[in-house]
């Protein structure tokens, strides 16, 4: 049985989440621009969504977390994703999700990121998955990125639901970065905590294209040995990872918090995993923008808010 606990939303308008984050985003990157506009179809290319779009009884879900990673793996924290869309009182008949997360390693046959993409009509158990996980190679040390068969998940995961209806979201485009912020999620983030503080929380979820450039991204090998456990700190589990530079177009699915409501959910502030949009191999968890490759790197992001966070089996 999860244990859910939910806090209620209330989101300023688009229209006035656009002219807050104007400035931030003016003053990180050369080309900047944020509007309101009716939100694409996002099953079509290069989105390839499994909704249309990101309307209708928005909510986000913070499950498990990384406490589930260290000292070491609990291997016992596995959920199906549709089991935490009721955890998320969506509604059964239609609705979807995307987000980031980790894989379900007792089907693939190793850990590995995941990427929730899956919408269903007509009941929860009719599933439309188009989740993708990006897993290293055990062999060669390489990043392969393929479909998942599950809608498992395990360890933590963060996802956007919604009835996946077309309606308004807002369209956050960044080119050429020249402030200190070099990842597009935390300069949004960050621009919206510095419009509304800790008073009041504005949860987004959403997708956005890193375009053109090179960004760096994470990819979890699989679990370590029982002799080389437990992980000591946080940076041992930072060395452990895998890090990766790739070039666009990458489509990246994301779920970020202004704050956490009273520091008192334990939220991951901001969660995004990514995928090639051209069937390259490449992909995982988005950090920022490389190293080498930034006065080239382009973002199209699309958003809605959440009126809803349910923190779901928090360690």
């Amino acid at each position: 049985m999860m244990q859910s606990q939910k806090f209620t939303l209330s989101p300023p308008s688009l229209e006035e989440l656009a002219k807050a984050l104007q400035a931030p985003l003016a003053a990180n990157f050369e080309q900047s621009a944020v509007s309101v506009v009716p939100c694409p179809d996002l099953r079509e290319a290069p989105f390839g969504l499994a909704t249309a779009g990101l309307s209708g009884d928005e909510k986000v879900a913070d499950v498990g977390g990384q406490p589930n990673l260290f000292p070491r793996p609990r291997l016992g924290a596995i959920w199906s994703m549709t089991d935490i869309a009721r955890a998320m009182e969506m509604d059964p008949g239609r609705g979807g999700l995307l987000g980031a997360g980790a894989g379900p390693f007792h089907v693939v046959g190793q850990n590995c990121e995941l990427a929730p993409n899956l919408s269903w009509r007509d009941g929860l158990d009719n599933v439309d998955n188009r989740t993708r996980y990006v897993e290293i190679d055990c062999a060669n040390g390489a990043v392969h990125v393929a479909q998942s068969s599950s809608v498992d998940c395990a360890l933590m995961v963060n996802l956007f639901g919604s009835s996946g209806d077309p309606g308004p979201v807002l369209k956050i485009t960044a080119k050429r970065r020249k402030g200190a912020e070099k990842s597009f999620a935390e300069c949004i983030r960050k621009g919206l905590h510095a419009a509304y503080g800790d008073s009041q929380t504005i949860s987004l979820g959403g997708v956005f294209l890193v375009k053109s450039g090179r960004a760096t991204y994470h990819v979890m090998p699989d679990f370590p040995s029982e002799a080389e456990l437990p992980f000591k700190d946080r940076g041992e589990v930072d060395k452990w990872l895998t890090y990766h530079d790739f070039d666009g177009p990458i489509m990246c699915l994301s779920v970020l918090h202004s704050s956490d409501p009273g520091k008192a959910m334990g939220l991951r502030m901001e969660h995004t995993h990514c995928y090639s949009t051209t069937g390259a191999q490449t992909g995982g968890h988005y950090h920022y923008e490389a190293e080498e490759g930034g006065e080239y790197i382009e973002y199209e992001g699309y958003f809605n808010t959440a009126k809803a966070i349910y923190r779901v089996d928090r360690p």
